[in-house]
């Protein structure tokens, strides 16, 4: 049941304009709030990973048909709000989150963009094998043809110690590792389905090793940096599940241009 803004926020709770057709966001400023890693993420995974033409802004050509998506770590759902914007053609968005303070929020953020029909938020755990499988009843599909992730980067007993504890589990490996969201990704997809995950540069012999585990092929990858003079701190990571052995590295993405203002490709992705 879809509903309005006066009835919607709870204590401590703001409302945010994320664009992207006017779409909002329900978040707490005091816990984990969304970056541009989940926007660029999004974005990847819209674009089949730029698979196809890549000047294809519109999305790619590729997916056709009825689209089930699937996203790990959901938060309050930026991810599948934004990818019910631009994939449209998706039947199904569903996500799920440990956190079941942000689960409700994703609910209700979902309820308010009208996105309910479409977006499933499921409260559960990547590493617990009933929530992988309601995430599927939710759905109603046997394997979805997309999941993306956006999954801690900290390793556990490393980087932030947990003074708030609802942003030290956003962030770190504590209720599920690296392994824990590629294998629950393999579970979930269908054969030849699409993989799609942003994460720290410094992971990536983990992340291709762990892939390839459980059977999802590393496709492309992008870096993404501050500025082209910079080093990457994000990567952007594509696999496919049961796919052929062929990787491409993809050119790289800088966030800011060299004035300091936000790149030209950037205002593309967030459609300013």
């Amino acid at each position: 049941m879809d509903c309005t803004f006066s009835d919607i926020l709870r204590e401590g709770e703001r409302l945010d304009n994320i664009g992207f057709g006017d779409l909002k966001l329900i978040q707490k400023p005091d816990e984990f709030c969304y970056g541009v890693d989940a926007v660029i993420l999004a974005d990847f995974a819209a674009r089949g990973g730029m698979r196809w033409e890549e000047g294809n802004k519109n999305g790619p050509d590729g997916y056709r048909g009825r689209l089930s998506v699937c996203d790990l770590g959901t938060g309050t759902g930026i991810i599948p709000f934004i990818l019910s914007h631009k994939l449209p053609q998706a039947e199904v968005i569903a996500g799920l989150e440990v956190q079941k303070d942000s689960a409700e929020r994703a609910i209700r953020g979902a309820a308010l963009n009208g996105l309910s029909d479409k977006v499933r938020i499921v409260h559960g755990d990547v590493s617990d094998n009933d929530s992988l499988a309601r995430l599927k009843e939710e759905a109603e599909t046997e394997g979805f043809d997309i999941v993306v992730t956006n999954p801690p980067y900290f390793e556990g007993g490393s980087g932030l110690t947990g003074k708030n504890e609802a942003k030290y589990i956003a962030r770190s490996e504590t209720t599920g590792k690296l392994e824990d969201f590629i294998k629950a990704a393999a579970y979930l997809l269908k054969e030849k389905g699409d993989f799609y995950m942003v994460h720290r540069p410094s992971r990536l012999a983990d992340i291709c090793w762990i892939c390839r585990k459980y059977r999802i092929e590393p496709k492309a990858m992008r870096f993404v940096s501050p500025t082209l003079s910079d080093e990457p701190n994000i990567l952007l990571f594509h696999g496919v599940l049961g796919g052929g052995r062929e990787l491409r590295v993809r050119k790289p993405l800088a966030v800011y241009d060299e004035n300091g203002n936000y790149s030209q490709e950037i205002n593309i992705i967030y459609e300013r």
